[in-house]
């Protein structure tokens, strides 16, 4: 018999720092979200495959981890947090007032490429404030965004704000085919700034080939907006991110927002300000999150709708955690286990532990074995502490 002992390619097996790391990062979320007043919803692990088909979810199928149940329907694990929750605020919580302000704490799965070294399995902890527009409502979700970091114990970060609508007005003054455009977003998006050069080649008569040939350079302090000014134009979208830097700034938030002008990303799912968070010591974002307007309507209620995502782990990973030291066994008599577990309760988390020996000589070679500093040792005549 062929047995595998290794996990599924995209999971892993986690120890010791890395749930610690997992867990304070969760932890910190979860007080800060409650605290802003967002209540928790979960959602199930498993959804029907035809929900993200319906929604438009930007996620290509190939992705999902499918499933098929006892009916034969196609399901699927839950590949995205969002799109469950907007089912839910149309459904169950239809007649409950606007906004409404939830917050969730979930695995996502996903499928990557093969041998890529993605994870399947992503934790997020993530709010959604829906039936909330305009100015207000996209400052509590960045000021929410920079305090979730700030929270999870990250000093070296910074939140990346664009705007869909400054590419949609320059995408939408070319003259040139659909697809052609699809394909300059993607080339945006990944800021493949020679092929883009070489692909806007044939257009360079247009008047906004020159801003969209610059707009994946477009990122970094609010010089930014001044540039994207030069080069494009009155832009509504442009005076809407001067407005909010300026709010986040007298809020005192500036430090930690920037811009990036060349957000593209799922520009049929997002429908405004866009952003995401980047921390020292990761790879690839570790928040991200924008308006989407759209989507709770598809079932069945108008809501407009902002929230972002967390990836603990990526959180987790900048963090220095250490995992705490075995100092103490605790070597107890008969009827003394009450008193070893008053003492076991005293004594700082995961520093100590009962031991499973019936002999004081046993528990001394287990304590030395795993490399504690003392022993504790209960009997009827009161407690010694002995050096191992």
């Amino acid at each position: 018999m062929n047995i595998h002992f290794n996990t599924p390619e995209g999971t892993r097996d986690r120890l010791f720092a890395e749930c610690l790391e997992r867990r304070q990062v969760q932890s910190a979320l979860v007080d800060l979200f409650r605290r802003r007043g967002y209540a928790e919803v979960i959602t199930p692990e498993v959804e029907f495959y035809d929900l993200f088909v319906y929604s438009g979810s930007p996620l290509p199928q190939e992705t999902m981890l499918k499933i098929i149940d006892r009916s034969g329907k196609i399901m699927v694990m839950r590949p995205d947090t969002t799109t469950p929750i907007a089912r839910l605020a149309a459904t169950k919580l239809k007649t409950l007032p606007l906004p409404q302000r939830l917050y969730y704490d979930q695995t996502v799965f996903r499928s990557g490429n093969a041998h890529e070294g993605g994870s399947s399995e992503i934790a997020q902890c993530g709010v959604e404030m829906l039936g909330a527009t305009g100015m207000k409502a996209d400052l509590e979700m960045i000021t929410l965004a920079v305090d979730a970091l700030r929270a999870c114990g990250l000093s070296g970060f910074h939140i990346e704000v664009g705007h869909v609508g400054f590419y949609q007005d320059l995408a939408s003054r070319m003259n040139m085919p659909q697809e052609e455009q699809e394909r300059m977003r993607l080339l945006i998006e990944g800021k493949n700034y020679a092929v883009l050069n070489d692909f806007l080649e044939p257009y360079s008569a247009q008047p906004d080939c020159a801003a969209l040939r610059r707009l994946p350079y477009l990122f970094g302090g609010a010089e930014v907006l001044e540039e994207a000014r030069t080069l494009a134009g009155a832009c509504t979208s442009l005076d809407y991110l001067e407005l909010l830097y300026r709010e986040l700034c007298q809020a005192g938030y500036g430090d930690w927002v920037q811009f990036d002008l060349g957000l593209v990303h799922q520009i049929d799912y997002y429908t405004g300000v866009v952003f995401r968070g980047y921390a020292n010591g990761a790879g690839a974002p570790v928040l991200s999150g924008g308006r989407y307007d759209n989507l709770v309507e598809l079932f069945g209620r108008r809501a407009e709708a902002t929230g972002f995502a967390v990836d603990v782990d990526a959180v987790g990973g900048c963090l220095e955690v250490e995992v705490p030291q075995l100092r103490t066994v605790i070597h107890y008599e008969s009827g003394l286990l009450g008193r070893a577990l008053e003492v076991m309760d005293r004594l700082p988390a995961g520093t100590c532990e009962l031991s499973p020996c019936r002999t004081l000589s046993s528990t001394m070679n287990l304590a030395s074995e795993k490399g504690a500093l003392q022993v504790l040792c209960l009997d009827n005549s009161g407690e010694r502490w002995l050096e191992v």
